[in-house]
């Protein structure tokens, strides 16, 4: 446990952690004098070695496994907190510092996403049960940053103020055609569709576009929708506009000009493209241990100078772009309550072990977007200097309209 302690002491300098070790012997880090509180007891004595060589993977796993629980009433959101505001001194420590360079020395290999491999990773995700995202997503199933024009915007609300304002950016008149790259549950296409534009929808998740056929017909737009189920590589066609939501965090590192040389071949002359994507604010990074091995194989978060790099080697004008700093936290807030509330359906569904991942998971990323790196930025990208109109008073014009026309119908 010496190792372990040691490493707890230097990484608690906000609020307290009070440990009971395998031994069943306390140990109390922090003073505690602000900040989260958060109590765990290990209940096997090789934790002590393996949570200090990769504490963000290990104390993750341990919690699925059983093998790490709370008390006092705390539990594995209060610790996620607790880590969250101590991210400094504990990537300041000497073995993690050791342990991010070797990640960053495999990002690469971690990211390798082929066509095949890419398929199987997306899959591993959204082809669970829809039933399950159905516990905590809003009714269109959006699984992407929510656009909060207060704070306390509820999330249907939230979700279809995202759309409204992507909508807005696209320009759309009735026949034009838009291609989207990774389609998720439908709801994107559908309102396209119900802007007048005809879609082809890429997915490479068969449930999700099942999913988004059924959404479709109900919405009587079905006969403006095609959904077809290719990697974006896979594909060939000239569009009026092309878009994707959520989409670039699967890419990988080594596919960024795969992925917007796609985008550049797909778009006509005249037309431009929206990206709605997670990014970093700081150089870039590795995905973390976790995710990167139960949630979002081959996923990673660019830093805005990756993506800006390889827009320019591609040759891509970024006509727009739009930084949405708090919005993802005010969302995940939203589906981790919505999980908890619903957490004995989930256990139904799946098991108790996968709630506690699932636990993890959504506790991590809003806390990322709370105190870490991450947000959402919205890009409008064309092949000519003069696709997107030259002031941004063109988006808010339109999604006045849109709002009003959505509210008289």
């Amino acid at each position: 446990m010496r190792m372990l302690a040691n490493l707890l002491k230097a990484f608690v300098q906000k609020g307290k952690l009070r440990v009971y070790d395998g031994n069943g012997k306390e140990h109390v880090f922090g003073r505690g004098e602000e900040g989260p509180y958060a109590c765990f007891r290990l209940h096997n004595k090789a934790l002590h070695h393996r949570i200090f060589f990769n504490p963000e993977l290990v104390a993750g796993e341990a919690y699925m496994d059983g093998t790490l629980t709370f008390e006092d009433g705390t539990g594995i959101y209060d610790l996620l907190l607790l880590f969250s505001v101590n991210r400094a001194p504990l990537g300041g420590y000497a073995v993690q510092g050791l342990l991010r360079r070797a990640w960053r020395a495999m990002r690469l290999r971690h990211q390798r996403n082929d066509v095949e491999r890419a398929k199987k990773q997306a899959r591993s995700h959204y082809d669970l049960s829809t039933d399950l995202y159905r516990l905590f997503l809003d009714k269109e199933l959006n699984y992407s940053c929510g656009y909060f024009r207060s704070p306390d915007d509820d999330l249907e609300t939230a979700q279809q103020a995202k759309l409204d304002h992507a909508v807005a950016k696209l320009r759309l008149e009735p026949g034009m055609s838009v291609l989207e790259i990774g389609g998720g549950w439908g709801a994107f296409a559908v309102r396209l569709a119900q802007a007048g534009a005809d879609v082809v929808s890429l997915n490479v998740s068969p449930e999700q576009a099942r999913v988004a056929r059924e959404l479709a017909q109900a919405k009587g737009v079905a006969d403006k929708l095609t959904f077809v189920i290719k990697d974006y590589r896979e594909f060939e066609g000239k569009f009026d506009r092309v878009v994707s939501v959520g989409m670039m965090e699967h890419v990988g590192v080594g596919h960024f000009d795969d992925y917007f040389q796609k985008i550049y071949d797909c778009l006509n002359d005249d037309g431009y493209a929206f990206i709605h994507a997670i990014g970093r604010m700081t150089p870039p990074g590795t995905t973390g241990p976790f995710i990167r091995k139960y949630i979002f194989p081959g996923g990673y978060v660019p830093a805005i100078s990756e993506v800006f790099a390889s827009t320019e080697r591609v040759g891509l004008w970024t006509g727009d772009m739009e930084v949405l700093r708090l919005h993802y936290y005010y969302t995940i807030r939203h589906w981790r309550k919505n999980f908890e509330a619903k957490r004995e359906q989930a256990a139904a569904l799946y098991d108790e072990r996968f709630c506690r991942m699932w636990e993890f998971y959504l506790g991590a990323v809003e806390l990322g977007f709370l105190h870490g790196s991450n947000m959402v930025y919205q890009l409008l990208l064309s092949k000519q200097r003069d696709a997107v109109p030259i002031v941004r008073d063109f988006i808010v014009d339109d999604e006045r309209i849109i709002q009003q026309t959505r509210a008289e119908s």
